[in-house]
C-alpha cells in the first residue's frame, strides 16, 4: 500500500479521506493493523487498482498475462512444435513459481511433460507429470483435475515397455473416477484412449476394442477448435489491454479448451490406430491400410515422432501382408532410427520382428535370425508374454530348418515359459464403465 501511494504520489491524508483518518493508514502501511475488506475496497478505490492487488500485493493482471502466455505455449504445442512450447513452458514455469501461482505451476509442468511425450523424452516427461500431480494434490484439486498428469505418468511408462504399471495407473484411475460417480467426459476420454496401446500389446484385445469405442463416444465435436481458439485469443488481448480483466479470462478460457481439445487429436489418432488393428486382425487389410494411414497422417501433422514410429510398425505389417513388403521394410528400417530400448521398446521388437519375416521370405536366414534375436532381447525386458511366445516360436523354426535342433528347442522352451492364450492377460477385473 506504501509503495502504490509513493508511485501515485499522494499523502496519507489524500489516501485516507473522506472516510479515515491518516493515523489509520500510517497505521496499516507500518503493519501495526489489519485493514478490513471494507478500508480495503476505499483505499483500492483511491489508488486506482484492483481490490485483489491490494490484498494480494500482486498486480490483477499478472494472472490473466500468465494464462495468456500458457495458452500461448499450448497453442505451439497443440499445432506441432514441442520444441518453441517447451522453452514458452520452463519461462513460465519459473514465473509461476516465483509468485507463488499453483495453478499455473501444475499447467506449465504438465505442458513440459507433453512436450517431453511429443519429443520421446521421457524420463523428464515423467518427473514432470509427478511433479505436477504433487502440486494439484497440495491445492487440494479433485481427481478430475489431477487425470491429466496421472494420464501423463501413465504413457511415460507404456512407452518405456513398462506395461503393467501403465495399465494399473490407468485403470485404477478409470475406476475411481466411475465408480465414485465422477463422470468428467474430458478425464474419461484421456484415460480410455491412453489404455488402448498397452491392453493391445499385453494381448487384452477384447479390453482395447472395448476402450477405443468409449473414447470415440466421448469425444467432443468440433467443427475447426484452431480457428476458433485463435479469435477467443485474440479477443482476450483485446480486453486485457482494455482494462477488462475477468472478460479476458473467460475468453482465454475457451481458447485453451480449443487446444486442449486439438491435443486430443494423438489420441484419437490412436483410436484409427486401433481400428486399423482389428481391421487387420480381421483380414480386412485395405481398410485397416486407410485406417493406419490415417493415423499416421495425424501423428505426423503434429510433429509426434515417437507415436508416428509405433503407428508406422503397424502399417508396415499390413503392407507386407497385402505384398508390398519392399515398402514395408523401407518403412521399418526409417522407423528403428527413432526407437530405442528406452524409447518405443515393444515397438522397435516388432519392426526387428517384421524385417526378420521379410528376410525369411528372402531365404536370408542369417538376416532373419538377427533380427529375431534382437526382438527376443526387447520384448524379456518389457514383459510382453503374447508376443514373446509368438517370437520364439519363429526364432525356434528358423533355427530347425537350418539344422540347430538344439538351439531351437531352447527357443521353444522359452517361448513355452512365456505362453499366454490370444486375447488373455493376467489383468485383473476390468474398471467400471462410464454412463454412456
Amino acid at each position: 500500500m506504501q509503495q502504490l501511494r509513493a508511485d501515485r504520489g499522494l499523502t496519507q491524508r489524500q489516501l485516507a479521506e473522506p472516510a479515515y483518518t491518516p493515523a489509520y493508514i500510517s497505521t496499516l502501511e507500518a503493519g501495526r493493523a489489519r485493514a478490513s475488506d471494507e478500508a480495503l475496497r476505499h483505499i483500492a478505490e483511491r489508488l486506482g487498482v484492483a481490490f485483489e492487488e491490494i490484498v494480494t500485493g500482486r498486480p490483477a493482471h499478472l494472472v490473466t498475462d500468465l494464462r495468456l502466455r500458457l495458452t500461448e505455449a499450448r497453442r505451439a504445442l497443440a499445432t506441432g512444435d514441442a520444441e518453441a512450447a517447451a522453452e514458452q513452458y520452463t519461462a513460465l514455469l519459473a514465473e509461476a513459481e516465483a509468485h507463488g501461482f499453483a495453478e499455473s505451476r501444475a499447467e506449465a509442468l504438465l505442458g513440459l511433460g507433453e512436450c517431453g511425450l511429443e519429443s520421446g523424452e521421457l524420463g523428464p516427461a515423467r518427473s514432470h507429470f509427478e511433479h505436477a500431480e504433487q502440486v494439484l494434490a497440495a491445492a487440494g484439486a479433485p481427481l478430475p483435475a489431477r487425470v491429466p498428469a496421472l494420464r501423463g505418468r501413465a504413457v511415460s511408462h507404456y512407452l518405456a515397455g513398462e506395461l503393467r504399471y501403465a495399465v494399473y495407473l490407468l485403470e485404477s484411475t478409470l475406476d475411481e473416477l466411475n465408480r465414485g460417480g465422477l463422470h468428467d467426459p474430458d478425464a474419461l476420454l484421456l484415460l480410455y484412449a491412453s489404455v488402448i496401446g498397452p491392453y493391445m500389446d499385453m494381448g487384452a484385445h477384447a479390453r482395447a476394442a472395448q476402450a477405443a469405442e468409449y473414447a470415440l463416444a466421448l469425444a467432443p465435436q468440433a467443427g475447426d477448435p484452431a480457428l476458433v481458439a485463435r479469435m477467443h485469443r485474440s479477443v482476450a488481448r483485446t480486453l486485457l489491454a482494455e482494462g477488462k480483466v475477468a472478460e479476458a479470462d473467460a475468453s482465454l478460457g475457451k481458447a485453451a479448451e480449443l487446444y486442449r481439445q486439438l491435443q486430443i487429436r494423438t489420441e484419437l489418432a490412436n483410436c484409427h490406430w486401433m481400428r486399423g488393428y482389428v481391421y487387420a486382425q480381421n483380414g480386412d487389410l485395405e481398410r485397416a491400410e486407410a485406417q493406419l494411414r490415417e493415423a499416421r497422417a495425424m501423428l505426423t501433422a503434429k510433429r509426434a515422432a515417437l507415436y508416428t514410429s509405433q503407428v508406422a510398425v503397424e502399417l508396415a505389417d499390413v503392407l507386407h501382408r497385402r505384398g508390398k513388403s519392399e515398402e514395408a521394410a523401407a518403412l521399418l528400417r526409417e522407423v528403428l532410427s527413432d526407437l530405442s530400448p528406452e524409447r518405443g521398446a515393444l515397438h522397435a521388437a516388432a519392426a526387428h520382428r517384421l524385417l526378420g519375416i521379410i528376410a525369411e521370405d528372402a531365404r536370408d536366414t542369417e538376416t532373419a535370425e538377427e533380427h529375431y534375436v534382437r526382438a527376443l532381447s526387447l520384448l524379456e525386458r518389457a514383459g510382453a508374454a503374447g508376443d514373446l511366445a509368438d517370437l520364439c516360436r519363429l526364432l525356434g523354426d528358423l533355427l530347425r530348418r537350418s539344422g540347430r535342433v538344439e538351439a531351437a528347442l531352447d527357443a521353444y522352451r522359452t517361448g513355452l515359459g512365456h505362453r499366454t492364450a490370444p486375447g488373455t492377460t493376467t489383468l485383473g477385473p476390468a474398471p467400471a464403465q462410464p454412463p454412456l
